[in-house]
């Protein structure tokens, strides 16, 4: 699963706007807000299936429940 589909399954009652941007030489960060969540050229891997949805909720999804539960 995609990270984000897993945010949007699980976020889509909160989420009012996501947005993907292309980019070259295998970059893929996350940014909630402005604050970055997740970077693959800090780490230097990709994310974990999973790992993503779980830095959100780290950060922002705190006490707000996931939709459908």
């Amino acid at each position: 699963m995609s990270a984000a589909n897993d945010l949007l399954s699980n976020y889509q009652h909160i989420i009012s706007a996501l947005t993907m941007v292309p980019a070259t030489g295998g970059v893929f960060e996350v940014e909630v807000d402005g604050d970055l969540i997740y970077s693959k050229k800090a780490t230097g891997r990709h994310a974990e299936p999973g790992e993503v949805l779980d830095l959100f909720t780290g950060s922002f999804g705190e006490g707000v429940r996931r939709f459908g539960t």
